[in-house]
This record gives structure tokens, C-alpha cells and sequence, in this order.
């Protein structure tokens, strides 16, 4: 994981890279979860793969990852892959 700061929102975050060689941004501070298939949250873990799931308290979890920086970045709406911003 690199550290690095958000260039929207100016927060911190980690880059995690995915199986498919992608780096996706992430809120720095580990989240606890447990994995519910077609759940409402997503989590990142650090082999960077994406997990539907509950985010829990930590003694009702299976294990910790990342929330993606996108569901939190105030500024999310003003990325876009392929570098544009949304309309």
C-alpha cells in the first residue's frame, strides 16, 4: 500500500493495487466487516480484492479491509475513469 493525499478532498489515503493491476484509493484506517454476498458496503482488501459486505463492530467480524476513498471523498463526483470529470 502507498500513502498518499486525496487531490479532491485533500484527505489521506492508500492506494491498493487489485488483481487486475489497478490501483484503487482508499480511506487509510481499517475497517471491520463480515462478508454478506449483495451486501451495501464494499470493502477493499490488501490483496485488493472487492468484497460485498456488513461493516461491523470488530467482535462481530470476519475480518478488515479498506473503504474504497470514493465512498467517503466529498468530492467524489468530479472523478471518472479515463481522467474526465462528471457532468
Amino acid at each position: 500500500m502507498n500513502k498518499a493525499t486525496c487531490r479532491g478532498c485533500g484527505a489521506p489515503i492508500v492506494w491498493i493495487k487489485t488483481p487486475a493491476g489497478k490501483a484503487m484509493p482508499c480511506d487509510p484506517a481499517p475497517v471491520y466487516y463480515k462478508a454478506a454476498p449483495g451486501g451495501k458496503d464494499k470493502i477493499v482488501t490488501t490483496r485488493g480484492e472487492v468484497v460485498s459486505c456488513e461493516i461491523v463492530p470488530g467482535g462481530e467480524a470476519t475480518d478488515a479491509g479498506y473503504r474504497p476513498h470514493w465512498a467517503t471523498c466529498p468530492q467524489a463526483g468530479q472523478f471518472k475513469r479515463g481522467g474526465r470529470a462528471r457532468e
